[in-house]
């Protein structure tokens, strides 16, 4: 038996920098960073949308005659409206806004027919109030009603509404659980309404393949309601969950509800979900901005009917209060994936080079 050997420091360095050099080189940050979800099936194709307006779409609900679409803050004027597409994913009319909407990022559609635009997004938790844009049918515009968080500013992406039509606000997260907020009294167009913290809600864990892995898997960034209100649906970047909602109450559904997961494999920039008017079917959309050349399309999955084998989440019969400000989970909360993401791919990279030096070390000290 061979006395075990040792490395110089300098040769150490320089298998150091090699095996960065090749992994650099020659992994893609994904392979590294992104397990698949095995059997996934990707969305069936409904329609492509062609107009170039519609790169950042961020809401859609379906309406018996085709979608209606919005963009998230947009800084070009003709991109800051409300666009109503036909089934063929067409432009056919838009309705401007009577003053700029700051964030808009979720749709709502009421059993009336009313619109509910969710202007919350607030990536650097600066608002000192949100608003909800309400488009009755036959309107010209839609009314703002603003509404301000009893504790701090949040980002978020998902709106629903209840039983009784009462708008509930989802905040984005960043470690898989989400605040809800609700009104504590009727909105009005002329003042400011208080939110109430009424629960929170935990994603369970998933593998689905999303282009910013596990952060991708941990944020809220839609939400929709079947049209009979029986069901909600949640989305994040990587997997839709479906709750099933007893009397309009869907707060107690996210909060103590088991959800159903339908896997939304590899969508470039998934942000909108919605159900189809039967109720069949979920329907999603994803930005195109960051992906130059692409067009949006409407991707069609089978809504859930049976309850998908799964890690339960977290029982909360009380809503915890959210993290305070400064906190690093307040702060993850706030986190844009899409800044985030050269973080993750190098913390992917820094682990694998780990790993295979490691190895490599070991093979060369136990020489025989």
């Amino acid at each position: 038996m061979r006395v075990r050997g040792r490395l110089s420091w300098g040769r150490r360095a320089r298998v150091g920098a090699a095996l960065a050099a090749l992994l650099t080189g020659l992994v893609p940050p994904t392979v590294l960073l992104t397990p698949g979800a095995a059997g996934a099936a990707t969305g069936a194709s409904v329609c492509q949308i062609r107009d170039d307006r519609l790169t950042e779409i961020s809401g859609m609900v379906a309406t018996d005659d085709g979608y209606v679409v919005v963009n998230d803050g947009a800084d070009n004027e003709a991109r800051r409206r409300i666009f109503f597409l036909d089934d063929r994913c067409a432009v056919q009319r838009t309705v401007s806004y009577p003053s700029r909407p700051r964030d808009t990022e979720d749709l709502a559609i009421g059993r009336d027919g009313t619109i509910w635009v969710a202007d919350i997004g607030d990536n650097d938790r600066t608002r000192e109030t949100i608003g909800l844009w309400r488009l009755a049918p036959g309107a010209d515009q839609p009314v703002l009603y603003r509404m301000t968080y009893p504790d701090r500013p949040h980002d978020a992406e998902a709106m629903l509404l209840d039983g009784e039509g009462r708008p509930l606000i989802i905040t984005k997260g960043g470690s898989g659980t989400g605040y809800l907020y609700a009104p504590t009294t009727a909105l009005k167009p002329d003042g400011t309404t208080a939110l109430a913290l009424v629960g929170q809600v935990s994603l369970p864990s998933t593998t689905t393949s999303n282009p910013y892995s596990f952060v991708g898997r941990n944020v809220i960034t839609g939400g929709a309601s079947a049209p009979d209100g029986r069901r909600v649906a949640l989305r994040s970047y990587a997997d839709a969950f479906e709750y099933d909602v007893s009397n309009g109450d869907v707060v107690a559904a996210l909060t103590s509800g088991t959800p159903r997961i339908v896997a939304l494999p590899d969508e470039p920039q998934g942000e909108s979900i919605t159900y189809s008017r039967d109720g069949r079917s979920l329907l999603t959309v994803s930005e195109s901005a960051s992906q130059p050349g692409t067009r949006p399309t409407i991707l069609r999955y089978p809504a859930s009917s049976t309850p998908t084998p799964t890690s339960p989440p977290a029982e909360s019969a009380a809503a915890a209060p959210p993290p305070t400000a400064g906190s690093p989970a307040a702060q993850a909360s706030g986190l844009d994936v899409r800044q985030f993401w050269p973080l993750m791919a190098g913390g992917g990279t820094l682990l694998a080079l780990l790993a295979v030096g490691a190895v490599l070390w070991r093979r060369h000290t136990l020489r025989r």
